[in-house]
C-alpha cells in the first residue's frame, strides 16, 4: 500500500457566467488540485496549501484528507469513455496504490510518513466531478459503482511525501469496508437494520452517523437528486 501522489489546491472559478447550457456556466470549486512534489504537512483539518470552497459539505476534521485509488481512473477512461479524466481528477489529496473501497474499512488506522490517519467515512459524491468532466451522470456512476473514495481524519499531525508506504496499525471494524458502507447506504433495497448497525459504528464520522440515524427513524430513502445533479440538471 503506497501513497502514489499528493494533491492540494485552492478554490478556483471557471466557466462562463450566464452560459445557456448549465454544464458551461460559471462555478467555483477546490476540485482543481495540483501535485505536491515535496513533503507536505498534514494537519487536523487538512494539508498545507489545500482549502475547500463549500465548507458546509467538505473539509473539517472528519474530512481532513480525501483519498482515491489510482486504479479507478482506467475504469473511467475505458468503460465510460471519459478520456479527459486522469489521476487527481476527482479532487483527491492522496492518490493510493493497492488500496480500494473493498480493502479499507471505517476505523482503520494507518501510519504514513510522520502522520497517523484514520478512515472516517466514504465520500458521497456531488455534482462537481460531473461538471468538471462534462458528464452529467458521473456523480451517480461514482456512487452506484462504489468507486467513491473515502476520507481520513488525522490522529497525529506530521509531514508526508509521495512515494511513502501506508502501514496498517489497527483495524477495529473489518466488516465495515467502504464498499460495504456504500452498498448499505446507496443500494436499491433499503435495509434499515444494517443502516442502524452502521450508524452505531463508533468511528464513523458523527455527521454521517446522525444522517443515517434520521433515515432509520423516518424509514425513508433519501432524495439524492440535488446532491448528484445539482445545478447541472
Amino acid at each position: 500500500m503506497r501513497l502514489q501522489k499528493v494533491y492540494a489546491g485552492l478554490p478556483k472559478t471557471v466557466g462562463i457566467k450566464n452560459a445557456k447550457q448549465a454544464m458551461d456556466r460559471e462555478w467555483t470549486s477546490a476540485i482543481f488540485k495540483e501535485p505536491v512534489t515535496d513533503a507536505v504537512w498534514v494537519g487536523k483539518t487538512g494539508l498545507t496549501g489545500d482549502e475547500q470552497f463549500d465548507q458546509k459539505n467538505h473539509g473539517g476534521p472528519e474530512k481532513a484528507v480525501f483519498a482515491y485509488s489510482s486504479e479507478h481512473y482506467t475504469y473511467w477512461q475505458t468503460d465510460h469513455n471519459i478520456t479527459n479524466i486522469s489521476i487527481g481528477g476527482m479532487g483527491e489529496n492522496f492518490v493510493l496504490e493497492n488500496m480500494n473501497e473493498d480493502e479499507v474499512a471505517i476505523g482503520d488506522i494507518y501510519q504514513i510518513g510522520e502522520a497517523i490517519v484514520q478512515v472516517s467515512q466514504p465520500r458521497q459524491p456531488c455534482w462537481k466531478p460531473a461538471r468538471r468532466f462534462k458528464t452529467k451522470n458521473l456523480a451517480l456512476l461514482i456512487q452506484n459503482t462504489g468507486r467513491t473514495g473515502w476520507y481520513f481524519r488525522v490522529l497525529k499531525e506530521g509531514s508526508v511525501k509521495a512515494g511513502e508506504a501506508f502501514t496498517l496499525l489497527q483495524r477495529p471494524y473489518p466488516q465495515w469496508t467502504i464498499g460495504k458502507c456504500n452498498e448499505i447506504m446507496h443500494g436499491q433495497k433499503q435495509d434499515f437494520e444494517q443502516l442502524k448497525e452502521l450508524a452505531a459504528c463508533e468511528f464513523l464520522a458523527p455527521s454521517l452517523q446522525d444522517t443515517l440515524q434520521r433515515r432509520v427513524e423516518k424509514q425513508e430513502t433519501p432524495d439524492i437528486q440535488n446532491r448528484v445533479f445539482g445545478p447541472n440538471a
